[in-house]
């Protein structure tokens, strides 16, 4: 319940600031459900969606928002694949295609995504390469890179940079200084206080840290060890075609080569 006071407080702030600018025409929401946090599977093989928090607004929108600590180049793809399944889930046998809800996707990353930008906030459409026109305004997708965030704020800094901040802050005296620049920060801030006075809910936080840490670890050790095992492999079959070579040479007698290739 914490965390979905929590998002509503952000999304309610995004709709009634940004309409079109940042999340479509969602509209500005007194309320929204937190959903089921997996997607079921039609068929025996398919691999299925798991979200961090699925959220429903009180005009039907979905909304899926993944925050992501580790790299992940496949980020694109991974966030297209879960709007996919998020998408079509909506509809049973039978139905009209008019049932579907708009469905959008916000990634939270904290690496960077996009190489050929340094702006930290990124919005995609389904649109004509021309006339961007819309296809379809039934999916969205944002992206937040937070190691791209100013260092500074500035007097008139959006109230995105603001959130995107506050997601990233780790002292108090920032947490405080941006709950002074925006309501609905001071409101999630006060719930954030919240669940870290709980004690469970804080065990849970430290037990995520801690098997993100370990994973990352796992994942750099396993990495190196591929590229060690890689240049061992690599001296012998080296080795190797060394052997094969001064093989070939004595058998024809190419003794002033042999003495070269020594």
């Amino acid at each position: 319940k914490s965390t979905n006071r929590f998002l509503i407080c952000y999304l309610k702030d995004k709709t009634r600031r940004y309409k079109r600018n940042y999340l479509g025409q969602i509209g500005y929401s007194q309320s929204a459900s937190l959903l089921a946090h997996n997607l079921r599977k039609i068929h025996e093989n398919d691999k299925q969606g798991i979200l961090d928090v699925r959220l429903l607004m009180n005009n039907n929108t979905e909304i899926d928002i993944e925050i992501q600590l580790s790299e992940l180049k496949v980020w694109a793809d991974r966030s297209f694949f879960y709007l996919s399944k998020m998408y079509i889930d909506q509809i049973e046998q039978g139905q009209s295609y008019t049932i579907f809800k708009k469905c959008v996707s916000i990634s939270i990353l904290d690496f960077q995504l996009f190489s050929d930008t340094a702006e930290y906030y990124s919005c995609f459409h389904i649109w004509e390469d021309k006339r961007h026109t819309i296809y379809t305004d039934k999916v969205e997708f944002h992206v937040i890179e937070l190691p791209k965030l100013p260092q500074e704020l500035k007097e008139n800094s959006d109230d995105i940079l603001l959130w995107a901040k506050f997601i990233s802050a780790e002292r108090k005296e920032d947490f405080e200084m941006l709950t002074s620049k925006n309501a609905y920060i001071e409101s999630a801030y006060q719930q954030l206080q919240v669940i870290s006075q709980n004690k469970e809910k804080r065990l849970e936080y430290e037990a995520r840290e801690k098997a993100i840490r370990d994973h990352n670890q796992l994942m750099y050790e396993a990495r190196m060890e591929g590229e060690k095992k890689g240049r061992k492999e690599g001296e012998i079959e080296g080795e190797s075609r060394v052997n094969k070579l001064n093989l070939l040479l004595l058998q024809s007698k190419r003794y002033d080569d042999l003495e070269h290739s020594a």
